[in-house]
């Protein structure tokens, strides 16, 4: 999960940072530390599957790259970026 996911996934879900630290049982330092990564969220593994696993049960699905999105209900994904074009 990138940083950029786990905040458009509390945006979707109109939760806040504190919500979600609730929600995954973590303290809302964690969170921060987590959304503040670049790219990939770094930390402690047991740390990212709580949120993943709190997100899951609040209704969101998480979408790597490269994966058909096969499940209902609305959602974001980001485009591929588009290649520099050359003159």
């Amino acid at each position: 999960m990138t940083a950029a996911q786990m905040r458009a996934a509390r945006a979707l879900l109109g939760i806040d940072q504190k919500a979600l630290a609730e929600l995954s049982g973590l303290s809302l330092p964690t969170i921060q530390r987590m959304e503040a990564s670049e790219g990939n969220v770094r930390g402690v593994v047991e740390s990212l599957t709580r949120v993943v696993e709190a997100l899951d049960r609040a209704g969101v699905d998480l979408i790597g790259d490269n994966v058909p999105s096969i499940g209902g209900g609305r959602g974001v994904r980001l485009k591929a970026p588009k290649p520099a074009e050359t003159p």
